[in-house]
């Protein structure tokens, strides 16, 4: 090689690195958040949800203002609200959810068996009530017959409706003003079932169904399911499910 001659090295050039995938948590199952102030019930209750086959924790608060401010974001399938929260109640927190997503059941979880909280707690929009003692198996039922359109309570808490209906002097008439088969409609909507369901089991159109449930909402003075499926509970003595 020529003294003068320059070393001109060969220049591999390295293929880039691939960006680094960022990792995320897909959430599997219907996905539940829960409000609770108890940190290690929370706790209790993240592990339980997150090792139950079809459900997954996708958030938890320990206040109603927090809540009420990230839970419509999450898009939760079913939200598990404690009533005694600090600040606002659970019962205030279910009520503005309720407006904001009426269709995502919220049930309670509570330490309180009076009637008064519970029926304060279905006619804000709640779509189920357990004591916090029944966390188990019985939450799980209480989540998916929620998502599906049913009331979650226990006989005994169902008894109590009945005897706040009582008290009122109100609930039999009302539901005796039924037809038939306004009746067999209610009674479809207290065992869980969607209006298209009940079109297929009753043999009539989804049309139909809604008018038999604008009908009924009218004849018994409420506003939602949930208050009519109280309401005829509380009148037949019916109690719901296996809870």
């Amino acid at each position: 090689m020529a003294a003068n001659a320059r070393y001109n090295p060969r220049v591999i050039e390295m293929p880039p690195k691939p960006a680094r995938a960022v990792e995320t948590a897909t959430p599997v199952g219907a996905r539940v958040v829960v409000v609770e102030d108890d940190a290690n019930l929370r706790k209790t209750m993240i592990a339980f949800i997150n090792r139950s086959p079809g459900f997954c924790c996708a958030g938890t608060f320990g206040d109603g203002e927090s809540a009420l401010a990230e839970i419509p974001g999450l898009k939760p399938d079913v939200v598990l609200m404690d009533i005694g929260l600090p600040g606002m109640s659970g019962i205030e927190c279910v009520s503005a959810l309720k407006a904001l997503m009426p269709a995502t059941p919220i049930i309670m979880l509570t330490v309180y068996d009076e009637g008064d909280y519970l029926f304060d707690s279905l006619k804000a929009g709640a779509s189920g009530y357990l004591l916090k003692r029944a966390i188990g198996d019985k939450l799980l039922d209480a989540m998916q017959e929620a998502r599906a359109g049913g009331l979650p309570l226990t006989r005994h808490m169902a008894a109590k409706v009945g005897q706040y209906f009582q008290k009122f002097g109100k609930s039999q008439t009302e539901v005796h003003t039924l037809t038939p088969r306004e009746q067999e409609v209610l009674q479809l909507l207290a065992d869980g079932f969607r209006y298209k369901e009940i079109a297929g089991v009753m043999g009539i159109s989804l049309d139909t169904v809604r008018e038999h449930a604008r009908r009924i909402y009218t004849k018994l003075h409420v506003s939602s399911r949930t208050e009519a499926v109280v309401k005829y509970l509380g009148s037949s003595a019916k109690a719901p499910g296996n809870l």
